[in-house]
């Protein structure tokens, strides 16, 4: 057996997964992060380092465009599996390295030649330029070289003349909101502009972290415990995928191990000291601070100009200051995981807060975002949007839809 046979056969042994999280699919996408790292397989990064493209709940019209780029940028051979229940994760995983197995002979003759593809979409198995971001920037001119968008000449802030690029992000990116976009107009690694929309929004769609306190409104009981390590489970999601994006991938694993084990149905022994240990070490980490520190800023005073209410931005501060918000928090919800009287959301409030009138708190967080970014450099971007998480399942479409300046 040859070393290619070889290698092909290891990677259909432990294939590399993308999982693409929709609007709605926050339940699956979770579900699917669980089994990856129970079974050791590794999550891809981009299409083009994937070999099953997991879609993560049911895609609405808005964001097949983007999902459909993604796919023809996954080379083959490649498996395309749909997941709607976080229950179907594990069979569906076991169905594509079967699939992806059984395609690997078809694999070895044709390396020259046209690969051939599973599932829908382009049989290439070739990148496709800028589909590292996930998304297709309908704007570009495809007559200039190779499809990549020209740079344009535009004033910089300094008064010199720089080129002035488009750049899309979103919304398949790892750890990354879903169905957030991200528009930039960069000079130089400058953020000059900035717009943020949700894609694939679809009517009826409730937030997957804030179902406890929709049981308890709708008259059913539920725990100040279940609600605490709900709201817990939640700020250990967004800490974990911020730490990713930071680079601290240790504790990036461990707060989604602790996060897993607050979402499981029983009690997890240790659970409450294990979440304050990781809170304290993230909150403490003196490197973490040095370099997040300055990104992001919004004074307290913009904040209420803005009419943004919601506690992660009336409070103002940089990146630095709101992940130690989500340690503290941490940290205050495992002290009532054990709690057995009733929930009363006028003293335990959802992960995000509450509801500011009509708008919900990711659409302030949304409506916060090109504020943030502006003036920032292009390396601050991905940390300032992990450091907001937006939970777009709890924007509405009309709320949603077109955010930005």
């Amino acid at each position: 057996m040859g070393l290619s046979r070889l290698l092909v056969r290891a990677g259909a042994a432990r294939p590399h997964v993308l999982v693409a999280a929709v609007p709605g699919g926050t339940a699956v996408r979770v579900a699917a992060e669980e089994q990856l790292r129970r079974r050791g397989w590794p999550a891809a990064l981009t299409p083009a380092d994937a070999d099953v493209l997991l879609v993560a709940g049911v895609p609405a019209p808005g964001i097949m465009a983007a999902l459909e780029a993604a796919w023809a940028a996954v080379p083959a051979p490649r498996v395309r599996a749909q997941v709607t229940s976080a229950g179907e994760v594990s069979a569906a995983l076991d169905a594509a390295r079967a699939e992806l197995a059984a395609c690997v002979p078809q694999r070895l003759p044709a390396v020259s030649g046209g690969h051939q593809g599973h599932g829908t979409g382009d049989t290439s198995g070739h990148d496709m330029p800028g589909m590292d971001m996930g998304h297709m920037d309908m704007d570009m001119d495809m007559g200039t070289p190779a499809g990549l968008p020209m740079a344009r000449r535009g004033e910089d802030r300094d008064g010199l003349t720089l080129d002035r690029l488009h750049v899309p992000l979103g919304p398949f990116l790892p750890d990354w909101p879903a169905g957030l976009v991200i528009r930039l107009v960069m000079q130089g690694d400058v953020i000059q502009q900035a717009e943020a929309e949700a894609a694939g929004l679809a009517a009826g769609t409730a937030s997957f972290w804030t179902e406890p306190w929709r049981r308890a409104a709708a008259g059913e009981p539920v725990t100040t415990g279940a609600a605490a390590r709900r709201r817990a489970a939640a700020h250990l999601d967004s800490l974990a995928r911020f730490l990713f994006v930071a680079g601290w991938d240790g504790a990036a694993a461990t707060a989604r191990v602790l996060r897993d084990d607050a979402l499981g149905s029983g009690r997890a022994p240790g659970l409450g000291p294990a979440v304050r240990r990781l809170a304290r070490r993230v909150g403490r980490s003196r490197v973490l601070a040095w370099s997040t520190r300055g990104m992001g800023t919004l004074l307290p005073g913009e904040a209420a100009a803005a009419g943004m209410s919601v506690a992660a931005l009336s409070d103002g501060g940089d990146v630095t200051a709101r992940y130690r918000r989500w340690c503290g928090e941490l940290s205050d919800a495992a002290a009532v995981f054990d709690d057995a009287s009733p929930l009363d959301p006028a003293v335990l409030a959802p992960p995000r807060g509450r509801p500011d009138g009509t708008r919900a708190p990711s659409a302030a967080l949304l409506a916060a975002l090109p504020r943030l970014l502006e003036g920032a450099e292009f390396a601050a971007a991905r940390l300032i949007v992990a450091s907001l998480d937006p939970d777009l399942d709890e924007v509405s479409p009309a709320v949603g839809a077109g955010h930005g300046h």
